[in-house]
């Protein structure tokens, strides 16, 4: 076994929540060593969702590698068709169109210099082991994986695949849902599974006119029931559920989707297989996302279903969160209970999430059971088939068993070519039911809107509901914990958004104001108050898009909006900065001086003056 290595941080797991980890920290200056079990990038597509804030926090990475992103995805208005029906084609039984409404889409670009894009994670992966790569004070290690870690005073240590012991003073676990660290940690995972998917990722270049090509297509027929993705280049995913691991989708996969894929989309498309898989949709989290010295993050920390997009940019949002926290700790300006705050702050979101994640799964049930086939039906069958005594039949007797379960459960589709009058009423009943489906494919409110809690942010309902306002629509608020707002503001380097002048340094406050020069003068004063804690000020009056601001930031002419590090507010206050600032002052020197480490008086940043932006 290699010994002798030593590095900050270790990162086991380079999707995209490792690899956006390690691309913060190297932003901040933190080396860290990455270890992935691939060597090569992930080619058989998973998450396909993208959102506007995960992409906001890229650009915090590396602003060309956020443009590098985002300029993958395709128009929104070329991927804007979600379609239920029983053959591709046959007349829908109804869609959902993301771009029937201008008034809705004007508003949710005026909310981020980004939109949510499609963009498979086949396509993306490369992109972040590229940057990966690049960066000097990152260690990419392809084709290795922690076996076992061990905790000592202050640090621990991973032995990997290869033999390799590297001691770090944070290890983050980052490597996906079915994390060897957290299982070497005694980590358990609680949650239900909802079912077993199969998929396929194909090539298709007949398949749609390009012009006339759903996002998404919900299948159903009496021998088969899934979703057909598109992605670039003619390439689509088709998903599927099975009940057992003997069953022809998971145990003989090539077969099964060369013979499934003609009979489902029709015998006269070309179809060419790239790859195909199997995983298990759960609603999962982590018992703690923090043991001493390993931090869980993205999949190996909870797992949503793929009914939302959540999976993918929560992980981004995690270490986001927990980034800075590391540099704080890791530069000796913050004692490690700051690495506490992770969970308090992420794990009612993810709740959240998992909550909404849910309700779309099962919300499907709605259009779907006019003819027979749901989601609680699923996970029922599902259950069953994974406890005793269905558990202990031979595979060569349980796959046979599912195959007919799985008939049955399909039959009623067959009323969908129907002809009758019950057959109109399904597809009627079904189609009235499709728009109430929204929610599940747009949720800017909770993209945008998520909120955190806890000793650093000064609620103004403390252990109160942090929910947004609104799933669906996203409102622009200064309520602490929440994403500060987006605007434009005019600087001498152009136009950069709020987003942007945030102060990244961990013990740094940034104060938006419409009334600089009066919270300039009253931070300064109370300087010494705050310390280690600095601030900067930025001028509000310099913003450009939208208008009127004043109502974006709802603080007034005088009052002042504090965000920290990761542009999640922490203190807003709408009186003049005479009578503001000394509660500011009270509540960081009730909160935050609990947190971080008063520095030496010779240090050349003792007290520094509140710097405007």
């Amino acid at each position: 076994m290699t010994s002798g290595e030593s590095v900050p941080v270790v990162i086991a797991g380079a999707g995209s929540t490792g690899a956006t980890a390690a691309l913060l920290l190297a932003r901040r200056g933190t080396p860290s060593i990455v270890v992935d079990r691939r060597r090569s990038e992930l080619t058989h597509p998973a998450a396909h969702v993208i959102h506007g804030r995960s992409l906001e926090i890229w650009r915090e990475a590396s602003p060309a590698l956020a443009e590098q992103i985002a300029d993958m995805a395709p128009p929104i208005e070329s991927v804007n068709l979600i379609r239920w029906c029983s053959r591709l084609d046959a007349m829908p039984l109804g869609e959902i169109d993301l771009a029937s409404r201008p008034e809705q889409l004007a508003r949710v670009r005026s909310h981020s210099d980004f939109l949510i894009s499609h963009i498979g994670q086949h396509q993306l992966m490369p992109i972040l082991w590229a940057a990966l790569d690049r960066e000097p004070l990152i260690d990419f290690r392809r084709g290795t994986s922690v076996g076992s870690i061990r905790q000592q005073p202050g640090s621990a240590t991973v032995v990997t695949s290869r033999g390799e012991s590297i001691t770090a003073e944070v290890v983050i676990g980052a490597d996906g849902a079915n994390s060897g660290i957290r299982e070497s940690a005694g980590i358990h995972m609680r949650g239900p599974v909802l079912a077993k998917m199969g998929s396929a990722f194909f090539r298709s270049p007949n398949l749609y006119p390009a012009e006339a090509r759903p996002l998404l297509s919900w299948i159903y027929q009496p021998r088969f029931a899934g979703v057909l993705i598109a992605h670039a280049d003619d390439h689509y995913v088709l998903m599927n559920t099975y009940l057992h691991a003997d069953q022809a989708v998971s145990s003989d996969q090539q077969k099964y989707w060369a013979t499934t894929l003609p009979e489902v989309l029709g015998s006269d498309v070309d179809v060419d297989i790239v790859s195909t898989g199997t995983w298990t949709m759960t609603s999962q989290t982590a018992d703690v996302f923090r043991s001493d010295r390993l931090i869980l993050a993205g999949d190996a920390a909870h797992r949503f279903p793929h009914t939302g997009g959540y999976g993918l940019n929560s992980g981004v949002q995690d270490a986001h969160n927990i980034a800075w926290k590391i540099d704080a700790v890791l530069r000796g300006l913050a004692g490690d209970d700051l690495l506490n705050t992770y969970e308090q702050e992420r794990r009612p979101v993810i709740d959240l999430f998992a909550r909404h994640s849910v309700a779309n799964h099962f919300h499907l049930d709605s259009a779907t059971r006019h003819f027979g086939v749901t989601n609680r039906a699923l996970a029922r069958a599902t259950a069953v088939m994974s406890r005793r005594p269905l558990n202990l039949i031979p595979g060569r007797v349980a796959a046979p068993l599912a195959d007919g379960i799985t008939r049955a459960g399909l039959a009623r589709t067959a009323i969908l070519d129907g002809t009758g009058w019950r057959a109109g009423r399904a597809r009627d009943l079904t189609a009235s039911n499709i728009p109430g489906q929204l929610a599940h494919f747009v949720s800017t409110g909770l993209e945008y809107g998520y909120r955190y809690d806890g000793p650093l942010i000064a609620s103004e309902t403390p252990g109160g509901d942090t929910s947004p306002r609104d799933v669906v629509e996203y409102v622009p608020t200064t309520t602490p914990g929440g994403r500060l707002p987006h605007a434009v503001v005019s600087t001498p380097d152009g136009p950069r958004s709020t987003l942007q002048m945030v102060d990244t340094t961990p013990t740094c406050l940034t104060v938006f104001t419409f009334a600089p020069v009066e919270w300039c003068r009253a931070l300064d004063t109370a300087s010494e108050a705050l310390a280690p804690l600095t601030t900067r000020v930025v001028d509000l009056g310099e913003v450009t898009s939208p208008s009127p601001a004043v109502e974006l930031f709802e603080v007034g002419t005088a009052g002042a909006v504090v965000v920290r590090a990761d542009g999640h507010i922490v203190w807003r206050g709408a009186g003049n900065a005479e009578g503001a600032a000394p509660r500011l002052i009270e509540v960081v020197g009730r909160t935050w001086h609990a947190y971080f480490v008063p520095q030496d008086e010779d240090s050349s940043d003792s007290h520094p003056r509140s710097t405007p932006g």
